[in-house]
């Protein structure tokens, strides 16, 4: 356990209703503070942390008026409109006090799923935790309804961490982690304390649906913890209520269920893009780029690009070749085929004013580039 948080540098955590919204009465003030004191000790050591909290339609509810929680789409929609304003204000004056800026950012699937939008969604997440702002993540349910009728935010935290490239995701629950069955029905249930990630033996132990103010059961933490091992990073669940429950597993207090990816993270980036990625073009570079690429690691900048062929929009895997055809690396361009024709074999500096604006400074980033 002490590997999966203790070493971990970026971690993502999730919280459920009823963590943050007293099991459904409003937005816990209590409740909050306490997060927001263990995210601002975290980033005091140095780590990042990225915050996908659920609650806006249980505070929705209450601002409401509204006991029982309604079925009809567009209710459930006016809800977390009205909910979110309230929990957001509760996050951002709570981190203040502990001296941390705070941002929210509303995603939906359709964000993660669109590769220009993922790119833009990772550089505004990266770029908040490169200020030392701590984002609040929630879907945005107020114009989608796939997390309303059948997500999760245990989903949507895992594609979170999948984003940043988190090294440890953390969910954080009403129950102490996973057992062999649920334990609410079978005294003989075992407690896991650890195990692999994507293990299909584990799917058959998680219990069904969660409490009735959210939406999530143990078999989407699960899943989240499977989808989170493709991109590398290990998940533990745990018990919310559990005193000072980040801050002692960052300690390296074996807390929870820990499920452990079975792939390394730069094994599965690599192998993500290398071979699931279909290439819809190539920029051919000069021997001077080629070489900072393969021996220094560096970003691919537009000054080094000599040649550009395919038809590519931004968030597409493209080609890194040298002017001989020999690929040197492939990965995602920060920029159209259009747009990298227009800005190759001229500096950075001259981006915007070339095209008008600049998304980034490389037309590909590092941390987007895998060399083959």
């Amino acid at each position: 356990m002490a590997s999966v948080i203790a070493g971990a540098r970026r971690i993502v955590v999730k919280v459920g209703s009823s963590l943050v919204t007293n099991e459904g009465r409003g937005v816990d003030a209590e409740a909050i503070g306490n997060w927001a004191r263990q995210l601002a000790a975290l980033a005091a050591t140095g780590r990042e942390v990225v915050m996908v909290s659920s609650g806006a339609i249980a505070e929705g509810m209450k601002r409401l008026g509204w006991t029982k929680r309604p079925k009809e789409l567009h209710e459930l929609q006016a809800a977390a409109a009205v909910g979110q304003m309230g929990l957001v204000q509760m996050y951002e004056s709570r981190l203040a006090a502990h001296g941390m800026a705070s941002a929210q950012v509303l995603l939906t699937h359709a964000d993660l799923a669109d590769r220009e939008r993922y790119l833009n969604a990772r550089s505004t997440l990266l770029t908040l935790l490169a200020l030392k702002v701590i984002p609040v993540i929630n879907e945005n349910d107020t114009v989608v309804n796939d997390e309303i009728k059948f997500g999760d935010n245990d989903t949507l935290g895992a594609l979170v961490a999948n984003l940043v490239d988190a090294d440890a995701y953390v969910i954080l629950t009403d129950q102490r982690g996973l057992y062999s069955a649920d334990p609410r029905q079978d005294p003989q249930a075992r407690f896991i304390a650890e195990a692999t990630a994507g293990d299909p033996a584990l799917e058959a132990m998680a219990g069904g649906a969660g409490s009735g103010i959210g939406r999530g059961g143990m078999l989407t933490k699960i899943l989240a913890a499977r989808r989170a091992a493709g991109s590398g990073t290990s998940t533990v669940i745990a018990w919310g209520r559990e005193s000072d429950v980040l801050l002692r597993l960052a300690a390296g207090e074996a807390i929870g269920t820990a499920l452990v990816a079975g792939t390394a993270k730069l094994a599965a980036r690599k192998q993500w893009m290398v071979d699931h990625l279909q290439l819809r073009g190539a920029v051919a570079v000069d021997d001077g780029a080629a070489a900072k690429l393969r021996l220094e690691g560096k970003s691919l900048l537009p000054i080094g690009v000599r040649e550009v062929t395919g038809d590519f929009v931004r968030g597409d895997v493209i080609a890194v070749r040298t002017l001989g055809g020999a690929e040197v690396a492939r990965g995602l361009a920060n920029y159209s085929a259009a747009e990298a024709r227009l800005i190759a074999r001229k500096p950075s500096s001259q981006i915007g004013s070339l095209l008008g604006y600049a998304n980034e400074p490389e037309l590909i980033h590092r941390t987007n580039l895998v060399l083959v």
